[in-house]
């Protein structure tokens, strides 16, 4: 039986007609878990993740982005997180017998792996390429972090200041000769540091995640315009290094501070649109279509908005783009950056 988000009812009472159904789109960061109780959907497995891309868009290919998701019970703890490639290479492969339909859910697999530890990383990175079937294409390692009790931070290897820090570099040195990309989740007060991380490393392709993770919860509460400036500045000094590329999206979680789950009826694809455009407009226009993708990241956005209400937002914005633009937003950039066939 498929799981059913506990905040369903609330979903459900805003329905729109899907915009532009035809439009081919690969939807770059999603996740997969199960038994995540608080979590707005427990379990995001195959069948809950195909309720949402069958509904009413043209999604024909996702990459599964981690989530700490079926970590080995045992061995060295290093190697752990390649049991999540383990299990995501297994949802990948029922799905690509096009048994469930025609979209392929977690075509390109992005994993974990702690960069902290340096050279040793590099028989994890191995470790998970073998077990990606032809499909891992990635790390991330989570860095989030902010000096407020009130803003969590990334665990367990996240410290302050990490993009600079000397072992995680000796790590992040593993990728580039391994082909593999990394996915840059980080606060925007931090987009400076992965900007010198990313003139520090000009053959590793980087993919800034969510924005740069523009807050809006315990000191940054209510402050977004006094932060907007500088967060546009960081944004188009982080745009002049060609190896970085951005996701469009990510901004509907809790500690982006617009409050969508505390609405009495959950948000149209206009009001996601209007009240979050600029962080849109900037990146693009700064970027430009060929490094930029939007993104879902479902089901944790689920919080605010449905499958179809976000993907409609951001067919809204780009409303008055160039059909070629248009594919490139939605799917080619994405495909090209994750080597998707």
């Amino acid at each position: 039986m498929t799981n059913v988000p506990t905040n369903i009812d609330w979903l459900n009472a805003t329905q729109e007609e899907i915009l532009d159904p035809a439009l081919p789109i690969c939807d770059p960061h999603h996740h997969l878990w199960d038994l995540r109780p608080g979590r707005i959907t427990e379990r995001y497995l195959l069948d809950e993740i195909l309720v949402d891309v069958k509904s009413g868009h043209n999604i024909v290919s996702t990459v599964f982005i981690e989530c700490g998701a079926m970590y080995r019970a045992t061995g060295p703890e290093d190697m752990k997180p390649v049991g999540e490639t383990e299990f995501v290479n297994g949802i990948s492969a029922i799905s690509a017998s096009r048994i469930y339909g025609n979209t392929h859910v977690a075509a390109g697999i992005v994993g974990a792996a702690d960069l902290t530890s340096g050279e040793k990383v590099g028989p994890v990175l191995d470790a998970h390429i073998a077990a990606g079937g032809g499909r891992f294409r990635g790390i991330r390692h989570r860095a989030c972090w902010d000096p407020s009790d009130d803003v969590p931070n990334s665990h367990p290897t996240t410290i302050k200041s990490i993009y600079l820090d000397t072992s995680f570099r000796k790590g992040f040195a593993e990728l580039a000769s391994r082909n593999l990309s990394f996915e840059a989740w980080c606060y925007h007060p931090q987009i400076p540091e992965l900007t010198d991380l990313a003139r520090s490393f000009p053959d590793t392709t980087i993919i800034l995640n969510h924005f740069g993770g523009p807050l809006g919860i315990g000191p940054y509460e209510g402050k977004q315009d006094e932060y907007f400036p500088a967060w546009k500045k960081s944004i188009t000094e982080l745009a002049k290094c060609p190896n970085v590329v951005a996701k469009l999206g990510g901004i509907n979680m809790e500690i982006n501070g617009f409050g969508w789950h505390h609405m009495k009826r959950a948000p149209s694809s206009r009001e996601l649109m209007e009240t979050t455009r600029r962080f849109y407009d900037h990146t693009i226009e700064q970027f430009g279509p060929d490094r930029c993708m939007f993104e879902s990241n479902f089901p944790v956005d689920k919080v605010s908005c449905s499958y179809n209400i976000l993907w409609n937002s951001f067919k809204r914005l780009t409303d008055d783009y160039s059909a070629a633009e248009k594919a490139t937003l939605f799917h080619d950039t994405a495909s090209r950056v994750y080597r998707l066939t």
